[in-house]
């Protein structure tokens, strides 16, 4: 099992509508093989700060998520609202990757 933790520092006049866009992009995602759980949060700490719990069967069910169309709908669509490049933890077998 793949567990997946994304963090995107939201700007704050993007808020509302990166996680209005969010919630209908994580319909499509929830859909992709392989994808045990996909949720998106705020921060209890940073109201500007998204974060993203996923688990997934198998990396390479969560590479082609990674290549999925709506991944790119989705780039495109949050891109004006991040205020920092989102960061990515890859959590397998004890073993930790960061993006």
């Amino acid at each position: 099992m793949i567990y997946v933790v994304a963090t995107t520092q939201m700007k704050p006049e993007g808020r509302d509508a990166f996680i209005e866009g969010h919630k209908k992009f994580t319909a499509e995602t929830r859909k992709e093989k392989g994808c045990l759980s996909y949720d998106g949060h705020v921060s209890v700490n940073d109201p500007n700060l998204y974060v993203v719990v996923e688990r997934w069967e198998t990396r390479e069910d969560l590479n082609a998520h990674g290549k999925a169309p709506h991944m790119k709908v989705w780039r495109e669509y949050a891109a004006p609202y991040r205020a920092t490049p989102t960061v990515i933890e890859i959590i397998s077998d004890a073993k930790v990757e960061k993006f």
